[in-house]
């Protein structure tokens, strides 16, 4: 059994196109299911998966009670998936469903985790792909684990890497980091990204900006001891510069002098605790809803 988990927010347009193109490759491969998760949409993404869902039961769906975010959609796939190996990709198109063949023939050689790396095509706008090399370039430097440049979260996962996976209860997820951070034989495939043909990415920089703290905060305490560095090494500058100041008023006739120094020390060091607050308060603000205990999604409806 072959399972494909597709999270879908405001998709209507894509949500045919690409259950063709996956049935069709799935056809010669064995028995299969596709799962498409709703998450939440507000156009009529869900009406298509259910009209495709009442004419193939190979088509099956989850549909959230409201928007929960594209990591907790693929987490609800992961969680109800029933096949031997389990794949993910968007609905977007931008991850060709043809290349599922070859996803599958690496599976079968042997790899537990068969992970996608995408290679920007020609029109890729140079700022889309600086932003992306920042992002793991970021996320690899801060973080304990090595997430490959340009790994996506269109892969192969075997049944018993899922079966690990489904334990992460965790509120903020990063599934990349997870699936690196959990080990398992893993290789991975090449591929060229499509243009979108319909609708608008998600992935603004605001949300692409947000995961990779997600990610960073869910794998490295590295920032709170960066502050606490930081901290430590202006104390240790102000202290040799009271010495200074003291040794100037004391023994020297000049004068000290000037505001602009004064001014800009103040509002540097200000600076430097705000930010070791705020990433203190990530940390602390993760850990309060965490305790609570909340599910980290809510299911409305369900053909599975």
């Amino acid at each position: 059994m072959i399972s494909v988990v597709i999270p879908a927010y405001n998709e209507t347009g894509n949500i045919n196109p690409i259950a063709q193109r996956v049935s069709k490759v799935l056809e010669n491969l064995g028995p299969y299911e596709i799962i498409f998760v709703d998450d939440g949409s507000m156009d009529g993404t869900l009406g298509e998966i259910k009209e495709l869902n009442a004419k193939n039961k190979k088509i099956k769906f989850i549909s959230f009670s409201r928007n929960f975010g594209h990591q907790k959609a693929l987490k609800a796939g992961l969680d109800h998936a029933r096949g031997d190996c389990v794949i993910s990709m968007d609905a977007d198109l931008q991850h060709p469903p043809e290349l599922l063949t070859k996803l599958i023939e690496e599976w079968r050689k042997g790899y537990d985790v068969v992970y996608t790396v995408r290679v920007d095509s020609a029109d890729t706008a140079f700022i889309k792909k600086l932003g992306s090399r920042l992002f793991y370039k970021i996320i690899n430097l801060l973080s304990n684990v090595n997430i490959p440049l340009g790994a996506a979260d269109f892969r192969l996962l075997d049944k018993k890497v899922v079966d690990e996976v489904k334990k992460f209860q965790e509120n903020w997820l990063f599934i990349r980091g997870i699936v690196a951070w959990i080990g398992f034989n893993q290789t991975s495939v090449e591929y060229v990204v499509n243009s979108r043909t319909q609708g608008r990415t998600k992935y603004s920089a605001s949300r692409m900006l947000a995961l990779a703290i997600d990610g960073i905060t869910s794998f490295s305490i590295l920032p709170l001891r960066i502050s606490i560095i930081l901290g430590l090494t202006f104390s240790l500058g102000s202290f040799f510069y009271s010495i200074y100041a003291i040794y100037a008023k004391v023994f020297s006739k000049a004068v000290i002098r000037g505001w602009t120094s004064i001014l800009l020390s103040v509002l540097f060091l200000g600076g430097i605790q705000l930010i070791s607050l705020g990433v203190i308060g990530e940390y602390l603000g993760k850990m309060f809803i965490e305790i609570k205990n909340r599910p980290a999604y809510i299911i409305k409806e369900k053909d599975l």
